[in-house]
């Protein structure tokens, strides 16, 4: 029956249901017949969200909304035009370079869209860069928000599989790095066959310097929270509760700029966030329990491990496994379905948990740009004004150093270990 249920769940989603009911309905037929009382349904939604862990969530949502509001995001920007305006490509490389420092402090992909994408848009259409290039240029940077500290994909993952959500959050300090050179070098390519406008000279040490400072604050905040990690001051749950109280002190106490409407409608926008979210993880945890007491899971990776024990060919298997599961389900719902199923036969086979957790989110979020589902794609053409056709030609070259980033991190599980492996 464990696998009806997931037929029904297929078969509701490809009709176009909403993924909370696709979930919801074939779980609530299982509980009828199996005799099952109507009040587990609840008891098991409500102590699935009954996770400290999960609290970090909605706070880091706010974080990215108070960034927006609070006049944080647009000194980023600023600082990162002074920084990298001249290299090849010019503002491209700054949207790119923006994105990681930008992802240091929201923890998602769509934050880093919705945030710096209007504004990286609009600056970039002003210097004569085409909007499509454009939009795929922070599209594809933002891919690499959710795999650098603080990540909301890896606080799920950790609380999924009980894997530390602090060695989650150092293993993707590096492939996170990678990821941004290895786009900045293809945007140069691009930018000097195209011919793209670039800062007509290198900013000096006093005009860096002068963008610096007002930047400063916002840019200690990844240094303040590993920091205080690593040193035992808080745990990530706790962390993402410092980073509000940090972000609310300079946008309100440095910057001057935060109001107490720009308050509300920080608080306004992450409810909404947050009920999406977490209403997917309760149906989610229900939809689990009952593939665990039919024992899909034991089935699954008794037959994952018949066709190979070896890491490397799981590994492979799971990646085009996630890759598709990422052009249809969003990366919340991914994880809280696939992982909890592939993680135990992979860890048997000597896959590190920590290194499967960085590869599988990664591997996830790559769904935002890939369609049918890409949310990042549906919202960077609202924000862009173009069609998804555009967006998704100018994306093609994107995909390579995408993709190639993948199989690096597939290949070399020092990328994501080295760090972790520090503090063991």
């Amino acid at each position: 029956m464990g696998y009806l249920i997931l037929a029904g769940f297929l078969g509701m989603f490809m009709m176009g249901f909403p993924v909370m009911l696709a979930i919801l309905v074939p779980s609530a037929i299982y509980i009828s017949l199996n005799g099952f009382p109507v009040e587990l349904i609840g008891q098991r939604m409500t102590y699935a969200l009954d996770s400290f862990p999960l609290v970090a969530v909605p706070v880091f949502i706010f974080v990215g909304n108070l960034m927006n509001q609070g006049g944080v995001t647009a000194r980023i920007f600023r600082f990162a035009d002074t920084l990298v305006g001249r290299v090849p490509g010019g503002l491209a490389q700054v949207n790119i370079f923006s994105s990681l420092i930008f992802s240091g402090m929201s923890g998602a992909a769509l934050a880093d869209v919705g945030g710096l994408g209007k504004i990286e848009v609009k600056a970039m259409a002003e210097r004569g860069f085409p909007c499509a290039f454009s939009g795929a240029v922070t599209v594809s940077s933002a891919v690499v928000g959710p795999i650098f500290p603080p990540s909301i994909p890896l606080i799920i993952y950790g609380s999924v599989t009980g894997v530390s959500i602090v060695q989650l959050l150092l293993a993707g300090i590096i492939p996170a790095i990678v990821c941004i050179l290895l786009l900045m070098g293809f945007t140069a390519v691009i930018a000097v066959r195209k011919g793209f406008p670039r800062a007509e000279r290198w900013s000096s040490p006093s005009e860096i310097l002068a963008a610096l400072l007002p930047a400063l604050p916002a840019l200690l905040t990844p240094v303040l929270l590993v920091g205080g990690m690593l040193l035992g001051w808080f745990t990530p749950t706790e962390a993402a509760s410092v980073t509000v109280v940090y972000i609310l002190f300079i946008s309100a106490v440095i910057y001057r700029e935060l109001t107490f409407t720009h308050l509300l409608y920080a608080a306004s926008e992450t409810i909404k966030s947050t009920a999406a979210i977490l209403v997917i993880v309760a149906a989610a945890a229900l939809f689990g329990w009952i593939l665990a007491i039919e024992q899909v899971p034991q089935s699954f990776a008794a037959a994952l491990l018949s066709h190979s024990t070896d890491p490397l060919q799981l590994l492979l298997i799971v990646n085009v496994l996630l890759l598709i599961a990422g052009m249809f389900l969003d990366s919340t719902t991914a994880t809280l379905l696939i992982i909890p199923v592939i993680a135990g036969p992979l860890h048997a086979a000597g896959v590190d948990p920590v290194h499967l957790g960085i590869v599988a989110i990664f591997n996830l979020m790559l769904g935002l740009v890939t369609p049918p589902m890409g949310l990042s794609l549906f919202l960077i053409t609202d924000i862009a004004q173009v069609s998804m056709k555009a967006i998704l030609r100018a994306m093609l070259p994107f995909y390579i150093p995408l993709f190639a980033m993948l199989v690096l991190l597939t290949l070399l599980p020092e990328l994501s270990l080295f760090l972790p492996k520090l503090i063991r």
